[in-house]
């Protein structure tokens, strides 16, 4: 069996993104341990349990210069949703930007929105949903 268990997100504060993918985007702290100065900190969907995004501190200037910019100007990543509807109405009542109101597509409802740091994440119904 093959699986990819983990994504890295480079993040500029671990405290505001942990805020923003808990209370605007409804994930879960799946582990949030510190070793010595060194924060691991995982989030995860709920009904995802396979899946974390580690929401790693940007320690360099390497780093610094793509937060927000990790997939260049594409969806770094995608959460499917059973009511794109619902999810967006609640997610843009908590102040999350959306490029445009959700669209019927032949793959799905889906709408564009982007994390606190610019970096766009699809969110997205499939058609037989």
């Amino acid at each position: 069996m093959r699986r990819v268990p983990l994504f890295k997100l480079l993040t500029r504060d671990q405290n505001e993104a942990l805020a923003f993918y808990v209370e605007k985007l409804g994930f879960e702290v799946a582990e949030d341990n510190r070793m010595s100065d060194y924060r691991w900190l995982l989030v995860r969907l709920p009904d995802n349990k396979e899946f974390c995004i580690n929401l790693e501190l940007a320690r360099n200037d390497a780093q610094r210069v793509i937060v927000g910019k990790q997939a260049a100007d594409l969806p770094l990543f995608s959460i499917e949703t059973d009511d794109c509807l619902r999810d967006y109405a609640t997610m843009s009542a908590k102040g999350v930007a959306f490029e445009a109101a959700p669209e019927v597509q032949p793959f799905g409802t889906g709408a564009m929105l982007k994390d606190l740091y610019g970096n766009k994440i699809y969110l997205n119904q499939d058609p037989s949903g």
